[in-house]
């Protein structure tokens, strides 16, 4: 997408943090905003804010956790702008702990937002992008934790590495319609995901409280990591030039080369297996993954 002015973003999660930031870019780049978060009064401060920088904004409350919420959002930006362009499926929360120590109603959780809410929101926007026929993008927040997955982050990483897979898939699938897709792995980044049990619903119950008031070790790393704006600036050069992996910490690249060496040992190690000796597998060479 090269022209963005007049144009309208949805953006979830958007009343602080990566979705604010993200906001606040496509706004100066001449495009309409629409904010939606399950937080009421930060939400209205924050469209208040970006209405104070001469953009068009509003607010929609939404739980991303309810497909219905996520399809009224979706009618409530139509109404207010005519039509929509690019939709940052954002919102998202973070939750993890030893094997065996996570909660039934923590997966629930963790599920219904981080990878559900990207569903949902794919699947009320697409239709309306289809219907005005300008094209469009979709930017989803995975993270670095969908390209690795340290030890105690499981719940986490299951749900960023859904969104990695299935922007991947939805990329090749829309590019004939010149609807692109993009996946947004950020590092380390300055918001309140560790606090992400304030905007926990009531159906999935009280989070535990934290056995010290001492900030964890990724709370740490979070709270020293880069401004979200740097974040909204990224996402808008990506989206102009059509990018599908988003990334922000490019020191990062040799954690995800190890993974991958790792894989690539596998299929070595396959190679010598006596249980596959003799047999001569007839798979495809070139597996098409894009259609761009």
């Amino acid at each position: 997408m090269q022209d963005f002015q007049g144009k309208t973003a949805f953006v979830t999660g958007g009343a602080s943090g990566i979705g604010f930031a993200m906001a606040k870019a496509f706004g100066a780049a001449g495009m309409n905003v629409m904010l939606a978060d399950i937080e009421r009064e930060p939400l209205m401060a924050a469209v208040e804010t970006l209405r104070q920088h001469q953009v068009k904004a509003e607010g929609v409350h939404c739980d991303v956790a309810e497909r219905a919420s996520v399809e009224e959002a979706a009618k409530a930006t139509v109404d207010a702008f005519g039509k929509v362009h690019v939709v940052c499926n954002n919102a998202g929360v973070g939750a993890g702990g030893a094997v065996g120590t996570v909660k039934p109603a923590d997966w629930d959780w963790i599920v219904s937002v981080n990878l559900m809410g990207v569903v949902y929101g794919v699947e009320a926007f697409l239709p309306l992008m289809r219907a005005h026929g300008e094209g469009g993008h979709f930017v989803n927040t995975a993270s670095m934790a969908g390209m690795i997955s340290p030890p105690g982050m499981e719940p986490y990483c299951a749900t960023k590495f859904a969104v990695v897979a299935m922007s991947e898939g939805w990329a090749g699938q829309l590019a004939p319609e010149n609807i692109g897709v993009s996946v947004l792995c950020p590092g380390f980044v300055r918001t309140r995901i560790s606090e992400s049990s304030r905007t926990r619903q009531e159906k999935f119950g009280k989070a535990d409280a934290p056995e010290s008031d001492e900030p964890s070790v990724g709370a740490k790393l979070v709270a020293a990591g880069i401004d979200p704006d740097i974040v909204g600036a990224c996402v808008l050069e990506a989206v102009r030039d059509n990018d599908l992996y988003i990334f922000t910490h490019p020191d990062m690249a040799p954690a995800v080369e190890q993974r991958f060496a790792r894989i690539m040992a596998g299929f070595d190690k396959a190679r010598q297996r006596k249980a596959l000796g003799g047999i001569d597998p007839k798979s495809p060479q070139v597996i098409k993954m894009l259609n761009n």
